[in-house]
């Protein structure tokens, strides 16, 4: 499961609002229901788990069925602070990436898939996700049971995480 499918749905937002609005911080987020999907795929339930289309800042109508199953992945770089969704996790791995690969990805990322031009992908960094990072994600890896550095280099911690899922299988 990915957070982001639990963006808020800004659609409605004139472009000025979508510009000033903060998609990094966790109020961004509509954890409530995350956490609902989480109590009940762990209840046996099956869930529809929304979809977020990120250039018009929209949840879309379709949705996804997620099926409860053994093991559940939940990602997202702002999970960890959600004291809700941590007290519903087994495990919690924090995957640790360096500061300019972080920044490199971003840019990538809001370029070739966000409609934003590179100055205003360096604006956005700037001014909201290189905040939003010191501020609540950077803290949060305190709560992880297991921080893989490297990012997802890392082959070694990868196989242990690995085998780790698959005893639990």
């Amino acid at each position: 499961m990915s957070q982001d499918a639990y963006y808020k749905d800004t659609g409605y937002f004139t472009p000025e609002q979508i510009k000033q609005h903060n998609f990094d911080h966790p109020d961004a987020i509509e954890f409530d229901l995350l956490v609902k999907h989480l109590d009940e795929l762990r209840a046996g339930k099956s869930i529809e788990m929304p979809h977020y289309e990120y250039i018009t800042t929209s949840r879309l109508k379709e949705t996804t069925t997620i099926s409860p199953q053994k093991v559940i992945i939940v990602e997202g770089i702002l999970i960890f602070t959600q004291p809700e969704i941590l007290k519903r996790l087994d495990i919690k791995v924090f995957v640790d990436a360096e500061a300019d690969d972080r920044v490199m990805r971003i840019m990538r990322r809001d370029t070739q898939e966000r409609g934003r031009t590179f100055p205003e992908a360096m604006e956005h960094y700037e001014k909201k996700v290189k905040l939003m990072h010191a501020q609540f994600i950077e803290p949060s890896k305190r709560f992880a049971n297991i921080i893989i550095p490297e990012g997802g280099q890392n082959q070694v911690a990868i196989d242990i995480l690995g085998e780790y899922i698959q005893s639990c299988l």
